[in-house]
C-alpha cells in the first residue's frame, strides 16, 4: 500500500515540477518527492504491507 501512496506523491512532485505551479513551501514538488521517498523507503522496509514479514515473529509448533 506504501509503494501506491508512493507512485502517487511521486506524480504529484512531477506534475507541479513540469506544469511551474507556484506552490507554498510545504506544498513543493521537492516536499512531495521527499514524501514519496519515505513512503518507499517504509514499503522496502516491508511496513504497511497486507501481511506481517515472515521471520519477525515467534514460531508456531
Amino acid at each position: 500500500m506504501l509503494g501506491i501512496a508512493a507512485a502517487v506523491l511521486f506524480f504529484v512532485a512531477f506534475l507541479l515540477n513540469a506544469a511551474h505551479i507556484a506552490t507554498n513551501d510545504v506544498l513543493s514538488s521537492t516536499n512531495f518527492m521527499l514524501i514519496g521517498l519515505t513512503a518507499l523507503a517504509l514499503h522496502l522496509a516491508g511496513l504497511g504491507g497486507t501481511r506481517p514479514a515472515r521471520g519477525w515473529g515467534r514460531r508456531r509448533r
